[in-house]
């Protein structure tokens, strides 16, 4: 399918304010990025580079005043997500370098506090892809999915004490359930269509069967309509905005994702 994706920021900035962004998604194994539009106001000098994550980020620093961001994209992205039950477990010593960095424990990712609780979860169950199929439906069943109800990153530890949380902070327990059992997990945040209320998503890709899949307990039914912007270990890794100094909160954030039929 073909989606339009758009993200409009607004800060009111009192003095000079250093910025990271990471609002352009890339093309990848499952979307391509066929246009792209990207506006500040005011205009100021825009640096571009690829964090570790390979993550497209922006740098400025935004004046005083009211400051905006627009940004927009028209993405040709798969209608299912790739589920393959039965995916197999990858032996640590087997897995890509690349990879092992989401292995570890993580700001908000305590994996190893829940390795007693993840072996329960998946009991009886071939290592890989089931297991983590297991995971999604627990989270799915167990912690309830409360938009609005978290303003600031819970780890995993947090949520599942409090049973509740946004889509962040699911997957942030689910990263953790699957790192306890060496399957890699990583944080994705992005545009999922349809998605109400509409706003930024989160979810989180296992490594099994040698590649990345798609696991997302707030999202029932098939998936499909997925747009990635940034990966990493956890929410840490993939804000998308940062700022450094005093503390400045969007005045508004407006988020949508429309179906578009082929551009020309």
């Amino acid at each position: 399918m073909w989606l339009r994706t758009s993200c409009e920021l607004s800060f009111e900035i009192a003095v000079p304010t250093p910025f990271i962004l990471m609002l352009r998604p890339r093309s990848g194994a499952q979307q391509w990025v066929a246009k792209e539009e990207y506006k500040i106001t005011p205009h100021v000098p825009v640096f571009e580079y690829t964090d570790s994550y390979s993550n497209l980020c922006q740098r400025m620093v935004a004046p005083p005043g009211i400051f905006s961001v627009h940004t927009s994209a028209e993405v040709k992205t798969v209608d299912l997500m790739d589920q393959v039950p039965g995916a197999p477990f990858v032996e640590v010593q087997y897995l890509p370098d690349f990879v092992l960095s989401y292995l570890l424990p993580s700001r908000y990712c305590e994996s190893d506090r829940f390795g007693d609780m993840a072996c329960e979860i998946t009991a009886g169950l071939t290592p890989g892809y089931d297991q983590v199929q297991a995971i999604e439906d627990w989270l799915r069943t167990n912690i309830s999915y409360i938009p609005g109800s978290s303003n600031y990153p819970m780890s995993a530890v947090e949520v599942n004490l409090k049973q509740s949380g946004v889509c962040r902070d699911l997957a942030h327990l689910g990263i953790a359930l699957c790192r306890s059992l060496s399957i890699p997990a990583r944080m994705v945040v992005g545009y999922l269509y349809d998605l109400k209320p509409m706003d930024l998503h989160a979810w989180f890709e296992a490594y099994v069967g040698g590649r990345w899949y798609t696991f997302d307990a707030v999202h029932t039914g098939v998936k499909g309509g997925y747009v990635s912007v940034g990966y990493g270990r956890d929410a840490t890794d993939v804000a998308i905005s940062n700022q450094f100094g005093p503390s400045v909160f969007p005045l508004s954030q407006v988020v949508n994702v429309e179906m578009i039929d082929s551009p020309e």
